[in-house]
């Protein structure tokens, strides 16, 4: 199979995998069928495309592929002839789009609603809609919100026997009732762009992908509702974010701490738009929620020309904050570190003591491996070695794995 047939695939993976699994389940209300119905017609592809060659319109193709899918398998279920005869009017790729009068023009990000429903609990609705309309893997959301894959699989079926069972309408809601849906729409947005900022495992740390389909929905939806100071901050966290992206990873592909990257290569245009939507936001007051406060952590990394001259203990007091608004386990060990930049990293390490009290981040790397940075500039190297060695065993990316085995060896003198 030539690689331009495998690009061609991974890339209609990314682009048209929501659409067709949504349009799969609006019309026959079964979320297992559908996704295995995709699932097979982009197997199929990679069949047919070698030898036929890559269509003019990949969406359009696999669409039809996986409604004829989804058609003979409801041939073969003689009970559930309503549901066939729902097949049989599934529109073509090419037909009017019927929901255009939500004001939402954007396929994905209008998908990205419809799967949001307030019947479901929040978690549910976030991770049911990276699941199914973004692709993400069960293992993948499991990492993202830090529960146990188990756990997260049991999730996802209750949220689909849920939309099931309730006979919960698979529909956009109109304009006005969009706002109702606005939290756990910027939930998923916000762990989408954190997958492919840093991603939870596999070779690459960085998916440029998923960051920039992040960003262009972010933006999106800012358009749509430019009165939601929290899409405003939620694109400028994005965008503060990715202004670093040539800088985090080196030729070789290796990770590049924050403190070590070579800060004329942060896109400084990127930054201004950031720091201007921030600002937007903020005025529209009351109060500035998570985003606008993690956009504003953001800000004070990029707006500092060193690192030296970063403002740790600004960030320090915008953590608290962010702790008072999301109580985090994850929230409160960037808080540990903003104080240790501040105050030194035995003042660090003292507020990591409730941390592994806790057990809350059992399992999640960065908490020995954060650990083990600090006892390394308290010149603790044993100490240090043990911790880097605990992060290790749980990292899940080649790059970070990486890392941590060159700080390893540099604690303990092997090279």
């Amino acid at each position: 199979m030539s690689e331009d047939v495998e690009a061609a695939v991974a890339a209609a993976f990314r682009q048209e995998w929501g659409r067709v699994v949504a349009t799969l389940i609006r019309l026959t209300g079964d979320w297992d069928l559908a996704e295995e119905c995709a699932q097979d017609a982009f197997a199929r592809a990679l069949e047919h495309w070698p030898r036929d060659g890559i269509p003019r319109r990949p969406g359009a193709w696999l669409t039809t592929t996986a409604r004829n899918r989804a058609l003979d398998r409801l041939r073969r279920r003689a009970t559930e002839a309503a549901k066939l005869q729902e097949v049989a009017l599934l529109p073509h790729p090419d037909a009017p789009d019927d929901d255009a009068s939500s004001g939402i023009s954007d396929d994905r990000l209008r998908l990205i609603f419809t799967c949001c429903h307030p019947a479901l609990p929040l978690e549910a609705r976030v991770a049911l809609t990276l699941r199914t309309l973004v692709g993400l893997t069960t293992a993948e959301i499991a990492r993202a919100l830090l529960v146990p894959q188990p756990t997260m699989a049991k999730r996802l079926v209750r949220a689909k026997h849920k939309i099931q069972n309730a006979a919960i309408p698979y529909r956009l809601p109109p304009a006005h009732l969009l706002p109702e849906r606005t939290a756990a729409v910027l939930a998923v947005l916000y762990l989408l762009f954190n997958e492919g900022y840093a991603a939870t495992a596999g070779a690459d740390l960085v998916r440029q992908g998923l960051c920039e389909e992040a960003i262009r929905l972010a933006r999106t939806l800012a358009e749509l509702m430019p009165d939601e100071p929290e899409a405003l901050g939620l694109l400028a966290l994005m965008l503060l974010h990715h202004t670093r992206r040539a800088a985090r990873i080196d030729d070789a592909g290796d990770l590049v701490t924050l403190e070590e990257q070579d800060r004329t290569r942060w896109d400084r245009s990127q930054i201004d738009e950031g720091v201007r939507l921030l600002e937007a936001a903020l005025r529209r007051g009351p109060a500035p929620g998570p985003y606008q406060v993690q956009a504003a952590i953001a800000a004070c990394h990029a707006s500092a020309r060193t690192a030296s001259d970063t403002d740790w203990a600004q960030i320090a007091a915008l953590y608290g904050r962010l702790a008072e608004l999301v109580p985090s386990a994850v929230v409160e060990l960037n808080r540990a570190v903003a104080v240790a930049m501040a105050d030194g990293p035995a003042a660090g390490l003292e507020l990591m003591r409730g941390l592994d009290a806790s057990g809350e981040l059992a399992g999640y790397h960065l908490l020995p491996a954060t650990r083990a940075d600090l006892l390394r500039r308290l010149d603790r190297p044993t100490e240090a070695a043990a911790a880097y060695r605990q992060a290790l065993a749980l990292a899940a990316t080649d790059a970070e794995r990486r890392y941590l085995t060159r700080r390893l060896s540099e604690t303990t003198g092997n090279d």
